[in-house]
């Protein structure tokens, strides 16, 4: 077994989930010189198929237990629904190979210990595949953050809203499809047990045996940034709503929900509040994304390619309102508020007025988030988002979903990764 991979070694691994995020996951890790990928696992024959018809003579089974197995595996990309993120981690781990892991890390808190012991017995390389974790926007933000440029941070909204088919999860559905070339009951794996049904396989993000809803999808990604930003090691209440609107297609999840997280202050950062929203029938073309970072002197937005900082100077004075008083009392009023403020009472034409600058980041977030898998393979210096990172911000996300369908306030500690 590799132990350390030099510059000038070729780093082999295997792709365990050969769907459309895991194949792109390879894609990008192929950007990175000297990487070759050498096996695949999936329990649809049809995507073996398709990566050999890319990558040529690679290895293929429907069993990751086989990939897991093999000597001349350094690394792998887990990229299955996610009731199978866990389980195949700590095996992987188990099994001496560095992972990469989609997020989120886990579909159950309860996963989350046993991946995060596995990953420190094991001394391998763990990583979290959200992104946001390694787009530059976010670490300029983090910058600006702790310059105070924005002052005292008190509220950051984030939003994404799709408005096409296929972001609402409507993926396309194999025609040959069957249980000749479907490993049924290895995809169901915990998940209840029922008869073969190709939709719940394909588009099983719809599904809450297999998946983790809006919540598990897509709040970890704002999660992901907005911990990389302030540091945070994560909120301690949660509220979340929402319902199913438009996409009414026999799914067992909302495809549009509200999150509303409260942030204590820490030493890190003051006591602030995270509102997410996802909608999956928006009035925007394709997909709009931010978040808007608020603090007392100013905003900072972002769309991931961009960050733009909106600086306005706190009022330097109260001001007054007093055409209500009688006259001899808005005199008097008025002359003990020259003596103590004597420029004059403060209008927005006498302040400084709102200043905007921008930055732009070029580099797709996937492709850097990768590169910095690779380079932590390679240096063995882990990247930050490793398993306590992945369960930190997979942890309220899950919660989320508790709320909404416990129509409750849920609580969580973040230094233990508990639920309240």
């Amino acid at each position: 077994m590799k132990m350390n991979i030099a510059a000038n070694d070729n780093l082999q691994i295997a792709l365990i989930g050969c769907g459309g995020m895991g194949q792109g996951d390879v894609r990008d890790a192929l950007m990175n010189p000297g990487v070759k990928i050498v096996a695949a696992a999936d329990i649809y024959d049809g995507r073996l198929t398709r990566m050999k018809e890319q990558y040529g003579g690679i290895a293929t089974t429907r069993d990751y237990r086989e990939v897991l197995a093999r000597p001349d595996v350094d690394a792998v990309i887990i990229a299955t629904p996610d009731h199978w993120h866990a389980p195949i981690s700590i095996a992987a781990l188990n099994a001496g190979k560095d992972v990469y892991c989609e997020k989120p890390m886990v579909q159950k808190i309860s996963d989350g210990k046993p991946v995060i012991e596995a990953h420190k017995k094991s001394g391998r390389i763990f990583q979290v595949g959200s992104q946001y974790a390694s787009a530059l926007s976010f670490v300029k933000i983090r910058e600006l953050l702790e310059k105070g440029t924005i002052g005292t941070l008190n509220t950051v909204e984030a939003w994404l809203d799709r408005n096409t088919a296929m972001g609402a999860w409507q993926y396309s559905i194999p025609p040959d499809a069957s249980p000749a070339n479907v490993d049924w009951e290895t995809f169901l794996g915990r998940a209840p047990k029922r008869p073969f049904e190709p939709i719940r396989l394909f588009r099983w993000r719809n599904y809450n045996d297999y998946g983790t809803a809006i919540a598990g999808d897509l709040y970890v990604h704002l999660l992901t940034g907005l911990h990389t930003a302030t540091r945070s090691l994560g909120p301690n209440r949660i509220y979340s709503t929402g319902g199913l609107r438009y996409w009414k297609d026999g799914r067992d999840t909302p495809d549009a929900q509200l999150g509303i997280i409260e942030y204590p202050e820490t030493a890190t950062h003051p006591a602030f509040s995270f509102m997410m929203r996802v909608n999956f029938k928006s009035s925007k073309l394709n997909e709009d994304f931010g978040f808007r970072f608020t603090g007392s002197e100013g905003t900072i937005t972002t769309d991931v390619r961009t960050v733009t900082v909106a600086r306005q100077p706190r009022e330097k004075e109260p001001g007054y309102t007093v055409e209500t008083f009688t006259k001899a009392m808005q005199a008097k009023y008025v002359a003990d508020y020259r003596k103590k403020y004597p420029a004059g009472q403060a209008t927005p034409e006498s302040l400084a007025g709102i200043t905007e600058t921008r930055y732009e980041y070029g580099r797709d977030a996937h492709q850097v988030h990768m590169a910095n898998f690779i380079e932590a393979l390679r240096t063995r210096q882990p990247h930050f988002e490793d398993s306590t990172f992945g369960l930190r911000a997979a942890g309220p996300a899950l919660l989320c979903n508790t709320s909404y369908y416990e129509r409750r306030i849920c609580t969580w500690n973040a230094e233990t990764m508990a639920a309240g």
